[in-house]
């Protein structure tokens, strides 16, 4: 079956969301089109946000970075077309993903966010994911913004050591 280019590029990023099999960012999705000049970005953000519409992807902000990921639709959408993506495209595709692997599933694998509680003190929800489950899932209020950063900046810093201290206290 051909194509459009438009349900060509959605094609595209479902298999993405596909084969790294977590949330990515607006940006790394955006950064595989923008290298290999497949489409313009108000074309992609358009494609993306249609995917949304449709309930193929489902978004997330998080500290005002959207991340997309696969829904059961959209899973089920790719399987039926997977075989019309190009072997050229898919090669595109796997290739990016090798060598931006590390890098992808650092940022979407730790996630810190925080907001103004009703009490005026601020809550820091930290998580730390491995592919689709959460390893440490946690909420802590503190009195500042400047420490809700702090948490934050130190999550995304230490959380492969954050993570495995807290479990060595825990069991």
């Amino acid at each position: 079956m051909t194509f459009d280019q438009e349900t060509l590029h959605k094609l595209m990023i479902l298999y993405l969301l596909k084969r790294v099999n977590l949330s990515l960012s607006n940006a790394d999705l955006w950064t595989f089109f923008e290298e290999k000049g497949y489409t313009n970005y108000f074309t992609f953000q358009e494609q993306l946000q249609s995917l949304v519409e449709a309930n193929l992807t489902v978004s997330e902000m998080i500290r005002n970075t959207e991340y997309y990921e696969l829904t059961k639709q959209g899973d089920e959408a790719l399987h039926y077309f997977m075989n019309d993506i190009p072997d050229g495209v898919k090669t595109d595709l796997d290739e990016y993903i090798t060598a931006k692997k590390f890098k992808i599933r650092t940022e979407a694998g730790i996630t810190a966010d925080y907001n103004r509680t009703a009490d005026f003190d601020y809550l820091a929800h930290l998580k730390i994911r491995e592919g689709k489950t959460t390893l440490m899932d946690l909420n802590l209020s503190v009195p500042t913004e400047e420490q809700a950063k702090q948490l934050s900046k130190h999550l995304e810093e230490h959380a492969e050591e954050i993570y495995q201290h807290i479990m060595k206290l825990l069991i």
